[in-house]
């Protein structure tokens, strides 16, 4: 069960994460839903996404980076439930230190579409590392791209 301590920091690292970072924001990273297991969000297609002005479809660093917020946004959702008994100040350092130690992408399909949504829940949880599957689908549910994350949260 979820508490409201969960609830409020999973709030300050959406903010962060959607609000605060300008890469993010610059890409147009939308959040649909944010649980204790995971995150769902979302990004519009737009010209400046393009990878492949051929073919019109995304760019592979932005399936990447997407990848990589949902990622690091649920590996930081499982810690603030790991680490719910400490002080908000000994919680805000730690999840301070969160960033991403290794990121694995596999591109399975060319980035078609007019809305992609991108989800993560965490494969392991440790006191230091955390790590995460990601998927990236396209409006019509195509599956795009995968991603293995392995963060660091304290």
């Amino acid at each position: 069960m979820t508490s409201p301590r969960q609830q409020k920091w999973r709030q300050a690292i959406a903010d962060t994460f959607i609000q605060k970072m300008p890469f993010n924001q610059l890409l147009g990273i939308e959040l649909v839903d944010y649980s204790a297991t995971g995150v769902s969000l979302k990004l519009a297609m737009r010209e400046e996404l393009i990878g492949n002005p051929v073919h019109g479809i995304l760019h592979g660093g932005v399936t990447a980076t997407i990848l990589d917020v949902a990622g690091g946004m649920t590996a930081a959702a499982a810690a603030v439930q790991r680490m719910e008994h400490l002080s908000s100040k000994e919680l805000s350092q730690r999840l301070s230190k969160t960033g991403t130690i290794d990121l694995r992408i596999d591109y399975l399909r060319p980035g078609v579409g007019e809305l992609f949504f991108a989800s993560a829940e965490v494969i392991r949880s440790g006191n230091k590392v955390t790590v995460t599957r990601m998927e990236l689908h396209n409006q019509a549910g195509t599956h795009i791209a995968f991603g293995t994350g392995t963060y660091l949260v304290g």
